[in-house]
């Protein structure tokens, strides 16, 4: 069984090679890495010919391209059996190929594996944390059901998770780096066009995986870690810098769904409004097999409760935005959530900082988007992520399966 790394690049070496360097390190042969460079100024070419190892090959864009063109690219040059997407500061986990290799044999070759992870945050990308920090990641139900084993999820519950994406509801992560996806189920999806499509892909593509998919294969084991670094879009959201966030990833909504939408889009996140053109792609090429009734309503709503967060609790938006809000706002809206908000988030001045958490706890809830999800691993002083590849385990807080076991106490 071959397996395809893809590795969309740009600008990033740095980390490009610690990304690499846990491919090569792997107890498994049969695999290749897509590096598809997208048109970076640093002399990545360079570095994949010195390695000398004609598994990893390396291709570049004429141009500086969204990144979901990016994304197609390197899938398409891909060959393998089942196909991995990793970006250029995350890392496979020590023995993911052979892991994945027998549960994909064990389990009849499923559609794709759905994984857990960490998640690891260079020192300086978040404010309130100076060292490196790793820390289990994924917060989906189905990955905490009281089993440690891997198992076939039942495809009635993967298609509730599509309900939750309609439903601006984030029931599990859809970062890609989770899926270990079969080929042959990627070349059924063709008819739709791109597996990659809108400017994010990953909220698109899984939904698909989660709503086409006849087996599916859940997979407790962290055998990924995603990396946050001072050059990731994740660096620009802890800090709230979403417009550079934005310009990194290159990413633009088709013109005739942005035309569909004019009425619709409210000023607020970048994050819901890329999650609008997902569900909006989504739409176009399977709507017929789910309801989206009152989905621009959900996303209205959660447009105009980030402003009024972002002004009155964070600081972090002006009075001015709030004007350019209001000014896109239908009437009833001004009536129930304007007159709501402003009322509960100018009280907050009465408040003890400790109360004024509880209120933007309260408001987190009432939004209903994100799960209260506090991991059950963290540990700093980690330099890189090469070193959370040393020094973690894959299968820490649950047995290690024999084929592990064995090799770890051989080690």
């Amino acid at each position: 069984m071959k397996f395809s790394v893809l590795l969309p690049t740009r600008n990033r070496l740095e980390y490009l090679r610690y990304a690499v360097e846990t491919v090569r390190r792997q107890d498994y042969d049969d695999w290749e890495v897509i590096v598809s460079d997208n048109c970076s100024e640093e002399d990545v070419e360079g570095y994949v010919r010195s390695l000398a190892d004609p598994r990893i090959k390396y291709y570049r864009t004429d141009s500086f391209v969204p990144v979901t063109d990016n994304w197609n690219n390197a899938l398409e040059k891909s060959t393998g059996d089942y196909v991995i997407m990793l970006g250029d500061d995350d890392c496979l986990m020590q023995s993911f190929f052979s892991t994945v290799s027998r549960l994909v044999e064990e389990f009849d070759h499923p559609d794709f594996v759905y994984t857990s992870a960490y998640l690891y945050v260079y020192p300086g990308v978040h404010p309130a944390i100076a060292e490196g920090r790793v820390q289990a990641h994924g917060h989906a139900a189905f990955l905490h059901n009281g089993s440690d084993q891997p198992y076939l999820l039942d495809t009635g519950q993967a298609r509730e998770l599509v309900k939750g994406f309609v439903n601006f509801k984030l029931l599990y992560d859809y970062n890609m780096q989770f899926f270990t996806v079969s080929r042959k189920f990627i070349e059924s999806l063709a008819d739709k066009g791109a597996f990659f499509q809108s400017p994010f892909p990953d909220f698109y593509a899984s939904n698909v995986m989660f709503l086409k998919a006849e087996r599916i294969l859940i997979c407790p084991y962290r055998l990924v870690t995603i990396g946050v670094t001072p050059k990731s879009y994740g660096f620009y959201h802890i800090n709230k810098r979403e417009d550079e966030g934005a310009e990194f990833l290159n990413s633009l909504p088709d013109p005739r769904a942005a035309q569909r939408l004019e009425r619709v889009l409210l000023p607020g996140t970048h994050i819901n409004t890329s999650w609008l053109f997902s569900l909006e792609a989504l739409r176009a090429n399977y709507g017929a097999e789910f309801d989206s009734s009152g989905s621009y309503r959900r996303y209205r709503f959660l447009q105009i409760t980030y402003v009024y967060e972002q002004v009155y609790l964070h600081k972090s938006m002006t009075k001015d935005d709030l004007r350019k809000l209001k000014s896109h706002m239908r009437l009833w809206e001004k009536l129930v959530y304007s007159t709501g908000l402003w009322a509960i988030l100018t009280a907050k001045r009465f408040l003890s900082p400790a109360n004024r958490s509880k209120l933007y706890l309260l408001l987190r809830r009432a939004q209903r988007q994100h799960p209260d999800y506090v991991p059950d691993f963290a540990e700093t002083n980690f330099n890189n992520i090469l070193e959370v590849y040393e020094r973690v385990s894959p299968f820490h807080g649950g047995e290690a399966p024999p084929l592990i076991q064995g090799r770890m106490q051989e080690g």
